[in-house]
């Protein structure tokens, strides 16, 4: 005989616990037009001329920060320069060395301070003064300008008396030139922001000359 095999009668499962309210819709419809007013107010936001004054101002901080290593280098190789040629030191390998220093560290590869420098963004409420070309004239003077110039400084100490001095004087001339024309265009690009904006603020400082040192 074969004995067959009934299914147990079937029983619905009780939910337990407070019942879940669906959310009206009325109250998704307020959030959607809550959520369109905050974006919508976020951006009618018009910047205060005092806002926009602290955002250039700590811009302009930040390019000096990024760049003064570098700048200070080039006045640093001048001066060490004139020590040696006006005879105040004698000391030409550490000149040499002093200037080729300064030229490796006007390269953002070799300068944290420079490689920070290429990722600086202008705060969008100074987007009307279209500062980012000023940043990359920045990183120009920097880098090759800058570095070059010490180069050149190197060069010039090292062919001292000798048939190369007056070629090496020569491409020191012409570069020092590009390096001040160059931070004419960084200037040039700042001037209006910072004339309507913070007439007190002062552009990055390119290029300190230091007095020379009777320590090389």
């Amino acid at each position: 005989m074969q004995t067959s095999v009934t299914d147990p009668p079937f029983v619905p499962i009780r939910r337990s616990g407070w019942p879940v309210r669906r959310t009206p819709r009325w109250a998704i419809a307020a959030g959607v037009v809550l959520l369109a007013g905050g974006v919508a107010v976020g951006l009618s936001h018009h910047p205060s001329q005092g806002e926009r004054a602290s955002d250039l101002t700590s811009l302009l901080t930040t390019l000096n920060t990024d760049v003064e290593s570098c700048s200070g280098g080039v006045g640093d190789a001048l001066a060490v320069l004139t020590a040696i040629q006006t005879g105040a030191s004698q000391d030409v390998p550490t000149a040499i060395s002093l200037a080729n220093l300064g030229a490796s560290n006007c390269s953002p590869a070799n300068n944290e301070q420079l490689d920070d420098l290429t990722g600086v963004q202008v705060p969008e409420s100074l987007a009307s003064f279209h500062l980012q070309a000023a940043v990359k004239d920045v990183i120009d003077w920097a880098a090759p300008d800058a570095g070059q110039v010490q180069a050149d400084v190197a060069k010039v100490l090292g062919q001292r008396g000798k048939p190369g001095e007056q070629a090496a004087k020569a491409a020191l001339a012409r570069d020092l030139s590009k390096l001040k024309r160059q931070r004419e265009v960084v200037y040039a690009a700042l001037r209006p922001a910072i004339s309507a904006l913070s007439p007190r603020s002062k552009p990055p400082v390119l290029w300190v000359t230091a007095r020379p040192s009777n320590s090389y």
